[in-house]
């Protein structure tokens, strides 16, 4: 998967905008409601990655699978994967990767009080 391509994908997700706080680094993904990071590109050792937040006992599951599943570069390594886009991780399951990022990320629903 290109980054152009994955760029596109994650600005179809309601709530999503392209933020460059930084004059030296790409965008970053984020909620437009609560600012929240859902992701953001990065070139690692000469290869174009995404890092993405994932729920813990799905990163590691994530490492183990794919070769080009490493922690998250200068993230929490528990909740965040960097992502090699060039590598053995299929398309399919980059995009499942983003859906679950931008979900953990999503504002919080409130509900109703009662009373």
């Amino acid at each position: 998967m290109t980054q152009e391509k994955l760029r596109d994908y994650m600005l179809t997700f309601a709530d999503a905008e392209e933020y460059s706080p930084f004059d030296d680094t790409g965008p970053i993904y984020r909620h437009k409601s609560n600012g929240k990071w859902f992701g953001f590109f990065a070139e690692l050792s000469g290869k174009p990655c995404v890092i993405l937040k994932c729920e813990p006992l799905e990163a590691d599951f994530l490492r183990q699978a794919y070769r080009g599943v490493t922690p998250g570069w200068h993230m929490n390594k528990q909740h965040w994967n960097t992502v090699e886009l060039c590598s053995d991780v299929p398309p399919e399951e980059i995009e499942k990767m983003v859906q679950m990022s931008f979900r953990l990320t999503a504002p919080k629903v409130q509900g109703k009080r009662r009373g």
